[in-house]
């Protein structure tokens, strides 16, 4: 069950990354070329936040699964000294779910809002800010933080 919990959260991290960029581009044209707020944005905006949830739900099965987190909460004086351990352990899932709490605040914010405009400004801002968050705390294969494969 590890195996297949790390290649589901491995791939829907894609489509988490490919539907908060297509959000905020949609947010991107949407502001600054005066458009009328839609319902495939209304609907683009729902299914970024969905996603994310999905991500987060696997995330947190993953979570509960992993032996490397299994060792980290079991031996933590000494595992916290080990920055990737402690990267999985406490700064991936901490950023994470910060990420998709802004998420979540931004989707319910712009879906509030009167004007088109305004809805546009909430997606851009929160999925933006979502998104950066969610760039720094994924383990790329490049990053100094933790590294993994692209595709597991």
């Amino acid at each position: 069950m590890y195996q297949t919990l790390t290649f589901l959260h491995s791939m829907v991290r894609w489509l988490v990354l490919a539907s908060l960029v297509y959000a905020l581009f949609r947010a991107y044209r949407g502001y600054f070329s005066n458009r009328q707020y839609s319902a495939a944005d209304d609907s683009v905006r729902h299914w970024a936040a969905t996603i994310a949830h999905i991500q987060l739900i696997l995330g947190i099965l993953l979570y509960s699964r992993s032996p490397i987190i299994s060792y980290f909460w079991k031996n933590f004086h000494t595992a916290r000294a080990d920055f990737e351990l402690l990267f999985f352990g406490l700064i991936h899932i901490s950023l994470m779910l910060m990420s998709i709490i802004i998420i979540t605040i931004g989707s319910a914010l712009s879906k509030r809002k009167e004007t088109s405009r305004e809805k546009f400004k909430i997606m851009l801002i929160w999925y933006g800010i979502a998104l950066l968050i969610i760039f720094i705390a994924i383990p790329w294969p490049f990053s100094p933080l933790a590294n993994r494969p692209y595709l597991r």
